[in-house]
């Protein structure tokens, strides 16, 4: 089977798994980024109720896990992240379609964004080492705050990692020039099925993004080949 039919068929399995689960985790990300889509158009936005969405959608894609320094803090560390991200010179980057990230100022807004997350977080993730941590703050983490707040880039987990790379569609690691263009591309070839697809995936008033076909497609991909191999 070809990468675009592999696609379709795994992001309609994702879509469907959560229409079939009415509080299955896969819908926090409905309800976040719904929450989100709603802020943006709201003169007094609550940036707690938000953080509170974003914490728990966080949470529900294993970002509290174990040894994550958000586990050791409560959600109103996301707070500034919240207040941030609702910035309009941000709008631009809101369910994005693929081919807008070819525009040098949506690019930036991107690159600032990812950049401004990372920066909030080391000293926090600093503190609840007790030392200051060489390695960057996680790409998981980041990819998975702004697909859950902007849809506007796919959330660079393993099981995403692992489905882009078995049909070697982009690389496995977030880079905007490197890996989420290639992405761009990819939709492009193959915009009109993909669109198709994406017209059948209209939960109530919420309208995926393109991006979001992507990363849940990717996702159940690499979930499927974990199945398989039993890793």
């Amino acid at each position: 089977m070809e990468a675009i039919d592999e696609l379709i068929s795994a992001a309609q399995t994702f879509y469907d798994d959560a229409r079939a689960n009415e509080n299955g985790r896969s819908r926090s990300w409905e309800h976040c980024y719904r929450a989100f889509r709603d802020a943006r158009t709201d003169p007094s936005p609550d940036y707690d109720y938000l953080s509170l969405h974003l914490a728990f959608y966080l949470a529900s894609w294993g970002m509290y896990r174990g040894s994550s320094f958000l586990l050791q803090k409560d959600y109103k560390v996301l707070s500034p992240i919240v207040e941030e991200i609702l910035k309009p010179e941000y709008d631009c980057l809101f369910g994005l379609a693929c081919a807008d990230l070819r525009e040098s100022e949506v690019q930036d807004s991107l690159e600032k964004l990812h950049k401004y997350i990372a920066k909030h977080f080391r000293p926090i993730r600093n503190e609840v080492a007790g030392r200051a941590v060489a390695s960057s703050v996680s790409p998981v983490l980041i990819t998975k705050i702004l697909m859950g707040t902007l849809g506007c880039v796919p959330a660079y987990d393993r099981f995403f990692q692992d489905g882009v790379a078995t049909y070697k569609v982009t690389t496995q690691e977030y880079s905007l020039r490197r890996s989420v263009l290639p992405l761009v591309e990819f939709y492009e070839a193959h915009n009109d099925r993909l669109e198709e697809a994406r017209r059948g995936m209209r939960p109530g008033d919420l309208v995926y993004p393109q991006m979001k076909l992507l990363d849940m497609g990717f996702w159940q991909i690499g979930f499927e080949e974990d199945l398989k191999t039993g890793a």
